[in-house]
């Protein structure tokens, strides 16, 4: 019985030996399975690195074209409104010396013509005119007929005149009397 037990315990110590021996030797494999799966992620990781970095400048290159593409869009239609601007410049500008030039032709005959004309006879023709050229053309005439002109016109009409012609000759004033 001794040497059974002396047996099944030398067995015993032997697989226990065995079992060291292996547990002992497992965390250098582990170490080598874990260095091989690092090796083999490394060359991925490189040529990702590697990758992004040779489009980089591609992709920096069409972010950069896109931009510009995009800015000469806004250029264009800048350059678009400037120029609906300017033509709107332009016809105002040429309403403007249509009307000035209207206005100093039609000044200089008008006023005389009113100069001689009758007050009442002018006064209700002024009424009906627009106000602002009304307050113009008796400005015009000499003061006694422009006073006896504005005393036959309606009285709410008269003060308009009046306003106006009280405007233009305020040089701090902002209205423009014609």
């Amino acid at each position: 019985m001794i040497s059974i037990s002396f047996h099944s315990l030398s067995r015993t110590v032997l697989r226990n030996t065995v079992l060291v021996a292996a547990i002992a030797t497992l965390p250098a494999f582990a170490q080598t399975a874990v260095g091989q799966q690092q090796a083999a992620e490394s060359p991925t990781e490189a040529e990702i690195r590697q990758f992004c970095t040779g489009i980089a400048d591609a992709a920096r290159d069409q972010r950069y074209l896109l931009q510009k593409q995009e800015l000469e869009k806004l250029q264009a239609d800048v350059d678009g409104r400037i120029a609906i601007l300017e033509q709107r410049r332009a016809e105002y500008e040429d309403w403007l010396t249509r009307r000035n030039e209207f206005m100093k032709q039609a000044e200089g005959q008008l006023v005389e013509i009113y100069r001689k004309m009758a007050p009442d006879a002018a006064a209700p023709q002024l009424e009906e005119t627009n106000v602002l050229l009304a307050a113009a053309i008796i400005m015009k005439l000499p003061p006694r007929q422009s006073s006896l002109i504005l005393t036959e016109m309606s009285a709410e009409k008269a003060a308009q005149v009046a306003s106006i012609m009280s405007s233009a000759g305020d040089p701090n004033t902002s209205k423009d009397p014609s």
